[in-house]
């Protein structure tokens, strides 16, 4: 059974009553529901396209937001080999909000850097909940410095609500730390691509995300603040986010009409929780695309994000 959101009722009560009909059958209290079980699978399939197919910005928020949705080391295991993980960033400490590190992708080595959530309790305690503390940007730093030095490739997983801004990560220069990333990031010599695979929160995401190429999956949200956090500035009321997140214009769609993302990476019907290995699939085929139109245009990348960035304020 899925963690179900609000929305998602009319396909819970449906899927619901199927499980109960397997259960019976199952358990011989029940013949010939075999029909049954069909005809209800067609009604839930059918009010999940019809519920998928409407989202809002706020629901397209929760779904970003999904408890069952892959993380980032999901995708590290499936998608990457060899992957060897760095800690530490030479200056204090360890955060296990950033996963870096390098590994193989195709058999070619690749630098890989992205936020994780966690996925229980305590992995999510561990991983500060996908925040990144200053020693987490600057070890992604040291990851990018190293992959620049040594021609490699890098890969972003982006999701986090934003960096964290506890006074010790602000007393440690948390905001020096994300602008020295994004900075490293903008200046790197080789191709990076950057895919949101959950929420883009603010800085904490742009200090990673600052790529040649920037994908989003279908239902990932990518915003300055997150909607609660604009609803209080805006309205003093965090029960607005709703409203927040329609004016901000959050969703992959808005960000591609606008050209701040250069392609949306569809998910599953129902959202990437209900298929994660056909959405983790879908995000290694679109990585291999993109480094394949990269290398072909035999650029300057540096000069490629200059004005990929530059544009979009032309063009607002």
């Amino acid at each position: 059974m899925y963690n179900y959101l609000d929305f998602e009722k009319p396909v819970a009560d449906l899927e619901g009553q199927i499980l109960e009909l397997k259960k019976l059958a199952e358990a011989g209290e029940a013949v010939d529901v075999a029909d049954e079980i069909s005809r209800l699978e067609k009604r839930s399939k059918d009010a999940l396209s019809e519920i998928y197919r409407a989202l809002t910005p706020w629901q397209k928020a929760q779904v970003a937001r999904h408890p069952d949705r892959p993380h980032c080391m999901d995708y590290v295991n499936a998608l990457f080999t060899e992957f060897t993980p760095l800690a530490g960033d030479r200056a204090f400490g360890e955060d296990e909000a950033v996963i870096a590190g390098f590994a193989r992708f195709n058999g070619e080595s690749v630098a890989v850097i992205g936020q994780e959530k966690g996925n229980d309790t305590q992995s999510r305690l561990r991983h500060n909940f996908g925040m990144a503390r200053p020693e987490g940007y600057r070890k992604a730093v040291r990851v990018m410095e190293l992959a620049d030095r040594f021609g490699i490739k890098v890969v972003s997983l982006v999701d986090t609500t934003g960096a964290y801004p506890g006074i010790g990560a602000e007393e440690r220069g948390q905001a020096e730390a994300i602008a020295r990333s994004t900075s490293v990031s903008l200046g790197l010599k080789v191709p990076n691509i950057a895919v949101v695979i959950g929420e883009g929160g603010s800085g904490g995401a742009i200090a990673i995300a600052t790529a040649n190429h920037v994908y989003m999956l279908e239902h990932a949200i990518y915003s300055v603040i997150s909607p609660e956090g604009a609803a209080s500035i805006l309205w003093r009321d965090t029960a607005r986010a709703k409203d927040a997140a329609t004016n901000m214009k959050i969703t992959a769609q808005d960000l591609a009409g606008m050209k701040i993302i250069d392609r949306i990476i569809a998910e599953p019907l129902g959202g990437a929780h209900r298929g994660p290995e056909e959405t983790i699939r879908a995000v290694g085929e679109q990585i291999e695309k993109g480094f394949a139109e990269l290398g072909a245009g035999n650029m300057d990348y540096r000069e490629h994000r200059r004005e990929k960035f530059l544009a979009i304020g032309r063009s607002l």
